[in-house]
């Protein structure tokens, strides 16, 4: 069994990205290459964790074809509408020949034709219980909801908006002096927690959908 050729797709910091990165590196994470990362604006965080990476992989003259992270850095609101935009997204992982995508934080729906295309290839992590508050801005909405327990998923990407088949989730105790900015924090331990667990899953082929494409089975 090869590694997997992974495509990263971002827009900020990179928190999740760089727990991938380190899960590798520490072996927690197998059999998967970060072969590309591609970003929706210049200048993220995400971005500079993937020089950080190469610039340390060539001091290191690593043989590998996989040692280098191949970075597209596209810039959204420079395009003229948002087709073109994504038709340069999918001709670009199309080139990348992906066997995983995972979507880190990366804060553009997906079209879906991509979807189709990457089908069963693509994996999300979002800061809440799903399916309890979907799309943005989801630890400010348990927050202000008011829920005692939170939490993230890590799901399979389909064409809705984060309703894709679960891999796996975590809960997290929400105290009573927390704001939605710690709210969040918390819950990002646990996104790096099972998302390292859920690509290293997949990467070992151990991850089942059933034939509606709903449930996900984990293999021992």
């Amino acid at each position: 069994m090869g590694a997997k050729r992974t495509v990263v797709l971002a827009s900020g910091r990179g928190s999740n990205f760089q727990a991938v990165l380190q899960g590798i590196r520490e072996g927690s994470v197998r059999d998967c290459a970060i072969v590309g990362l591609v970003t929706d604006r210049p200048n993220t965080g995400a971005e500079e964790l993937a020089r950080d990476f190469n610039a340390a992989a060539g001091k290191q003259g690593a043989a590998d074809a996989f040692a280098k992270i191949e970075i597209h850095s596209f810039d959204f609101k420079s395009f003229p509408n948002r087709d073109t935009y994504d038709r340069l997204l999918l001709d670009t992982l199309k080139k990348l020949n992906p066997d995983l995508i995972l979507t880190l934080g990366y804060m553009r729906l997906l079209a879906p034709q991509l979807v189709q295309n990457f089908a069963g290839r693509i994996i999300n992590i979002h800061p809440s219980l799903l399916p309890a508050f979907p799309g943005m801005h989801s630890a400010r909405q348990a927050y202000e909801y008011g829920v005692k327990i939170a939490g993230a998923t890590v799901h399979f990407v389909d064409e809705g908006v984060d309703t894709g088949a679960i891999i796996d989730q975590a809960a997290v105790d929400v105290p009573d002096d927390v704001d939605a900015v710690g709210l969040a924090d918390l819950i990002l331990v646990q996104e790096h927690r099972i998302l390292t667990r859920a690509v290293d899953s997949f990467c070992q082929d151990r991850l089942r959908l059933d034939q509606n494409k709903r449930k996900v089975s984990t293999l021992s």
